[in-house]
């Protein structure tokens, strides 16, 4: 009993331990916290070694900046280099952590920019130091002030320059270099020895890692430049195979919807992907060229002034053709196709082309790769002939590519069509039967129009001539996927010209054997 009238409490003890039974009750929930625990720490160990794989220089860069981060610090560790310059001595691990990069050249730009702007900086803080002490205790607060404000606002007018935009980084060196120098310098007392204190660490962080960087397992900019634009040349030709052999292939049956093809990865084109990515490393390609014209001989690449301009300027009409590959992906995958039997008629020219080209540019990216000058007149020669035979074909038979024929001339689609026209006929006349029966049974009763039966007529003669205009601008569509590839051979022209310039300026091996 419970103390309520009319009411009866009933309780059953069960020994859940002796019974084996676990109530989902008594169960404790897992938390967020322990879903991640249990769930993602092998997904991100597999992902971070995977990431790592693909790029052994990345685990090299991180152990060389760690590596340099230890050097400096034994200057603060060991007693005898911090007795002589102190807690300034910190400036050499900020030198170090700032002016470290991933290529040799690009902290070799960085160090540049760097010394630059600490030298004009200890310059500057010095001038102003013995200005604002000689003007007297009332007015030196005055004068740093003013002199911050100045270097300020002219250091960030400067590095929008567009002459000193890749110099952008030696004026923020200043600024911050300048301000930390002369503030702190004024409230420590001797302003003059605590600024050159500072430019001795940050002279000695800036050749711990330049010295690291060039002799611990260097990355060097230039080689990384050069296997990408070789890279490039066998992306783009993979990917023009790829498109070419799928557009022959493609009846037509598994053909997405259009929302689908916008949003879609592609996962069964991994080529495609590549080139797509190429375009996007238009900006690389101009950082890493920027970044080798600061390396010393090295390599393969063993003469000064190495014309590294060149290899972008080769990415940049690589590029151009890449536009067209993908101009040919955009038609593999448009709403309006050719039909799979006119695609066959020009199978064979269209697949001649497209593997001369292909092979073309590997040869390309094979002698741009080993550093070899070779002619390729004859492999030039052959793209050509192949592309004029396939528009001599196009030419011959360009009868196929309109409806304006009788329709004996399209005898591989004339059962098609003939069937696609009959339907629609066949539904107009249904509509049209329907509209008749609902006027003569509404009420009021309405008339049949006079001339119902001369629309209904005419209704049926336009769908005649609007089939065959969708289907000749279906037939023009191989029209435009064919005068694409003959724009991207020709292209090639161009390609091969900056190839050769880049071999004669960069004094590739010569090797003219034909």
């Amino acid at each position: 009993m419970n103390g309520k009238k009319g009411s009866i409490r009933i309780d059953i003890h069960v020994n859940s331990s002796k019974a084996g039974i676990t109530p989902e009750s008594l169960k404790k929930p897992k938390t967020f916290v322990d879903q991640i625990n249990l769930e993602y720490p092998s997904k991100w160990i597999l992902d971070v070694w995977k990431f790592a794989k693909d790029d052994t220089n990345r685990v090299v860069f991180a152990l060389k900046v760690g590596l340099a981060c230890l050097l400096v610090s034994l200057l603060i560790l060991c007693r005898a280099p911090y007795d002589i310059f102190g807690a300034n001595i910190i400036w050499s691990i900020l030198t170090v952590a700032i002016m470290f990069e991933y290529t040799v050249g690009a902290t070799f730009n960085k160090g540049f920019n760097r010394a630059l702007g600490s030298l004009f900086a200890g310059i500057f803080a010095i001038v102003v130091i013995q200005i604002a002490m000689s003007s007297g205790h009332i007015a030196e607060p005055y004068v740093i002030g003013l002199s911050i404000f100045l270097i300020g606002a002219i250091t960030s007018f400067m590095k929008l320059w567009p002459s000193f935009v890749p110099y952008e980084y030696g004026f923020r060196v200043t600024l911050f270099t300048y301000c930390l120098i002369i503030v702190s310098g004024y409230r420590m007392g001797n302003p003059i020895r605590t600024a050159m204190d500072r430019l001795y660490s940050i002279a000695i962080g800036g050749l711990v890692a330049v010295l690291v960087n060039v002799l611990v397992c260097p990355i060097w900019a230039g080689e990384q430049l050069h296997k990408e634009l070789v890279n490039n040349f066998n992306s783009l030709a993979d990917s023009l195979e790829e498109c070419v052999k799928k557009y022959l292939s493609d009846d037509g049956s598994e053909h997405p919807e259009f929302t689908k093809t916008v949003m879609d990865d592609f996962p069964d084109e991994p080529a495609f992907r590549k080139c797509r990515a190429s375009l996007n490393f238009s900006s690389k390609l101009d950082s890493l060229a920027n970044s080798a014209k600061w390396e010393p001989p090295h390599g393969r690449f063993k003469h000064f002034f190495y014309p590294w301009l060149e290899y972008v300027k080769v990415g940049a009409v690589l590029r151009h053709c890449a536009y067209e590959v993908m101009a040919l992906h955009g038609c593999l995958h448009s709403e309006i196709q050719a039909p799979y039997n006119l695609r066959c008629t020009f199978q064979a020219e269209i697949l001649d082309a497209t593997n001369q080209a292909a092979e073309l540019l590997r040869s390309l990216g094979k002698d741009v790769n080993i550093m070899k000058w070779s002619l390729h007149s004859n492999l030039l020669n052959r793209v050509h002939s192949s592309t004029e035979h396939l528009q001599h074909s196009i030419d011959l038979h360009s009868y196929l590519l309109t409806s304006k024929l009788p329709s004996k001339t399209f005898s591989f689609k004339e059962k098609d069509t003939s069937q696609l026209i009959d339907q629609q006929v066949e539904l107009s006349r249904e509509n049209s039967v329907k509209k008749q029966h609902k006027r003569m049974h509404s009420w009021p009763p309405r008339g049949i129009d006079e001339g119902n039966g001369e629309n209904n007529g005419e209704v049926e003669m336009e769908m005649v001539p609007r089939m065959r205009a969708l289907e000749s601008t279906a037939c023009l569509s191989l029209a435009t996927f064919t005068s694409l590839l003959i724009e991207l051979v020709a292209r090639l022209d161009h390609l091969v010209e900056a190839v050769d310039r880049l071999a004669k300026m960069a004094k590739f091996k010569q090797d003219f054997t034909i």
